[in-house]
């Protein structure tokens, strides 16, 4: 579960990572630049990828989090992981259902 919890906390520090880099992309597409924000795109695709993808591995882990804690199993994380990742679950489904639709 360790493990599992680091994984998630680095997809998730990739998701915002790449609403960071999306959101400097539509700024540059408003004013007319053409180009990428990193020059590296191989760095810049596994950030979008993880960053994308980590809205299925938060959501593996929070239902985890609540069947160990509905089973009262101790795990060995710590809290701050998982509310980091409650909260950027939160974050996540905002920005995928109702902030992207909106534009």
């Amino acid at each position: 579960m360790r493990i599992f919890s680091k994984f998630t906390f680095l997809c998730n520090c990739c998701f915002l990572v790449s609403v960071v880099l999306w959101y400097l992309e539509m700024k540059k597409k408003h004013s007319g630049a053409d180009g990428q924000i990193i020059r590296l795109p191989w760095l810049e695709g596994s950030l979008v990828i993880l960053g994308y993808g980590a809205i299925i591995v938060n959501v593996l882990f929070l239902l985890i989090c609540m069947i160990f804690g509905a089973f009262k199993v101790q795990m060995k994380v710590p809290k701050w992981i998982i509310i980091f990742n409650l909260i950027v679950f939160c974050c996540q489904v905002y920005f995928h259902f109702f902030y992207k639709q909106s534009l």
